[in-house]
């Protein structure tokens, strides 16, 4: 399999604590993501953002190549015609438990908000939707421990 086809981006979407973000970049690097896309009003590097991205990241932040995009439907378009599956995780009525999921690559897993999750127009747009299943009684983790168990699940898989 080519380099190509085992390929992981991160889509932030609307990622509110900067701190989040910092550890996202951090699980990144842990798991050789391609590149994380910043969307909405996620923070990203620069220069009064960076402390508090940097004081989680311990200097992912500059060795994960990053992009800040606006909309993240016009970003979702951009990298179908590229043919990067997009894969959102969100608990919905359809979502795949994640130790079931077969993952094509290249793909992206989108997080979201950190209350609201992913906005439903983004979720339309996802060819999946996955979900870590919960065995106690929250029925959600922090935005950044999902995307990293996330993040693992996926990578153990390309292998």
């Amino acid at each position: 399999m080519s380099t190509r086809k085992k390929e992981i981006y991160l889509i932030l979407q609307n990622i509110r604590s900067l701190f989040n973000i910092g550890s996202m970049f951090r699980s990144a690097d842990a798991f050789a993501v391609k590149k994380i896309y910043l969307c909405g009003y996620s923070g990203y590097p620069i220069d009064k953002q960076i402390t508090k991205i940097a004081k989680t990241a311990l200097g992912a932040e500059k060795t994960i190549p990053f992009e800040h995009c606006w909309k993240t439907a016009t970003l979702i378009k951009k990298l179908k015609k590229q043919e990067i599956n997009i894969v959102a995780l969100e608990l919905t009525k359809d979502a795949i438990p994640l130790n079931k999921f077969k993952p094509k690559f290249p793909l992206a897993i989108i997080v979201g908000n950190e209350v609201t999750g992913i906005c439903r127009s983004i979720l339309k747009q996802a060819d999946k939707t996955i979900y870590i299943p919960m065995q106690g009684n929250k029925e959600s983790l922090n935005v950044a421990i999902a995307a990293s168990i996330a993040l693992y699940e996926v990578s153990e898989k390309r292998k």
